[in-house]
């Protein structure tokens, strides 16, 4: 099984005073099981912000360790399915977040957030989400 990271994880978990938690801890376990996927917008993401070279370039080279997931025009064309469908419905999300539902759809991972609009998603769309 692999598990697509949202940044909401990773924010929390590269914090500097983050507390041991079990969210980090699963994020931990997850990493030595070799079971972490990570897409370039999610990457894009975390390293956006950065306040310093030196921040930025430490944080780029550690993300390194993991590979984005190639995308297809399957998985944008899913994404877009998916935007109308909770749009439809009355949910909004952005583009990236559906992204990796699509993508996490049609590999059949799971997604690992603390972002509630998953949980929203997760009502119209055939979305695994970690526990």
């Amino acid at each position: 099984m692999s598990v697509i990271v949202d940044t909401s994880i990773w924010s929390l978990a590269l914090r500097r005073n983050t507390p041991n938690s079990e969210i980090v801890d699963r994020l931990r376990t997850l990493i030595a099981e070799d079971e972490i996927s990570i897409l370039g917008a999610i990457r894009q993401e975390i390293l956006s912000g950065i306040r310093t070279a030196e921040q930025f370039t430490r944080l780029r080279d550690y993300l390194r360790a993991f590979p984005d997931l190639t995308l297809v025009q399957d998985d944008y064309e899913i994404a877009a399915e998916f935007f109308n469908t909770c749009r439809r419905n009355g949910i909004q999300g952005s583009n990236t977040d559906f992204l990796i539902c699509a993508a996490a759809y049609r590999r059949n991972d799971s997604i690992f957030t603390t972002d509630q609009d998953f949980r929203s998603f997760q009502t119209y769309l055939p979305i695994q989400l970690l526990e």
